[in-house]
């Protein structure tokens, strides 16, 4: 995500976790999990002009046939060798609060801005998977008190950025930090972009208070209004400019009729004891998707649905843009051959309307 004010920042949901498009087992093309795969994308992505690839950050799988995102990339290494084979796209990495401690993400992540000079970005995830969590003996906090402790964990990873090295001490109930050290501190000044995603009341105090982004679910261009409306408002009371990205499932072909065609095939063959499994976990933890189906959790788990011709996709990317959104994390049936499809058919739709610059 770049610093351009007015133009919509164009980004990938990457794939590096297994069945990332859809949670069904149709499948247009073989799964883009390996690295080799999400490095020739990183790099379709970057020549295409896109500004940012964003990972999903996942420790085991959801079950049913797919086991959807049971094999995945972890998303620190993962950036490094992104960032090292790139030169221009911003990549984030995924961290999940409960299983590392900020100290060692300080030191991670500044690492990786340098690799990228100055090119990383973090997102933070406060944790709601009992399954995952479980397995490592971790228990979940309450969901208010998970979002305090991801509070403090933005503090001492900017405290470990900014301040002094030695000078950084820290209480909390969850930390403790005497005379913190991390050298190199990072390349960004004052730090690297934070982005967390959710939309809950817990998950916007924090946000508007601490993050750079925010990563929000919606299933409308209605709900993406109001939601951006309320992230940026609660901002600027404290006197913060707040981005927003959205998440759309992006589909298109030469007609409606056909692109539609394609989204029927992928919810028919839907893996429902995935499906489920992913939707139960977060309406019990998240509060972030209680108002999708199954259906719709099906198109890049709860991706929002921009399917038609090429020119209905552009048009609806402007839509979101217009009701404010700063930047799209794009999820695609088949990621390189969408990226290098998207940079001559919709991107110059795009610059024509003036969502992305020329």
């Amino acid at each position: 995500m770049n610093d351009q004010p007015d133009s919509l920042q164009l980004g990938l949901f990457m794939p590096n976790c297994s069945n990332m498009s859809a949670i069904s087992t149709y499948r247009a093309v073989p799964d883009e999990w390996d690295y080799e795969s999400n490095k020739r994308i990183a790099l379709a992505a970057e020549a295409a002009g896109f500004d940012f690839l964003f990972p999903v950050s996942r420790w085991r799988g959801f079950g049913g046939d797919t086991d959807y995102l049971g094999t995945s990339l972890e998303t620190m290494t993962w950036a490094s060798a992104l960032l090292a084979v790139t030169t221009k796209i911003r990549v984030y990495s995924t961290v999940h609060v409960p299983a590392f401690h900020p100290l060692v993400v300080a030191k991670m992540g500044a690492t990786l801005d340098h690799i990228g000079q100055g090119r990383w970005g973090v997102n933070l995830v406060s944790g709601w998977s009992k399954d995952e969590f479980g397995m490592m003996g971790i228990d979940l906090l309450p969901h208010a008190e998970r979002y305090q402790r991801t509070k403090a964990f933005i503090e001492v990873l900017k405290g470990l950025w900014t301040q002094a090295p030695g000078c950084f001490n820290y209480d909390s109930p969850w930390y403790t930090i005497r005379g913190g050290y991390s050298l190199p501190q990072p390349v960004q000044q004052p730090h690297p972009p934070i982005v967390n995603a959710g939309i809950s009341a817990d998950a916007k105090a924090i946000i508007a208070e601490h993050c750079d982004w925010a990563f929000i679910s919606m299933f409308s261009i209605a709900s993406a209004h109001a939601t951006v409306a309320d992230i940026k408002t609660l901002g600027h009371a404290r006197g913060r400019d707040v981005r927003c990205a959205g998440f759309p499932f992006v589909l298109w072909r030469d007609s409606a009729d056909e692109a539609q065609a394609e989204i029927d095939k992928i919810i028919a063959h839907k893996d429902t004891v995935a499906s489920s499994n992913w939707l139960n976990g977060l309406n019990l933890q998240s509060g972030s998707f209680d108002q999708f189906t199954l259906d719709m959790m099906t198109l890049g788990a709860g991706a929002f649905p921009l399917v038609g011709t090429a020119e209905d996709v552009a048009v609806k990317l402007k839509a979101l843009h217009d009701v404010g959104l700063d930047g799209v994390l794009m999820v695609f049936q088949a990621y390189h051959r969408d990226t290098l499809r998207f940079q001559t058919e919709v991107m110059p739709l795009l610059r024509e309307m003036g969502v992305i610059a020329r």
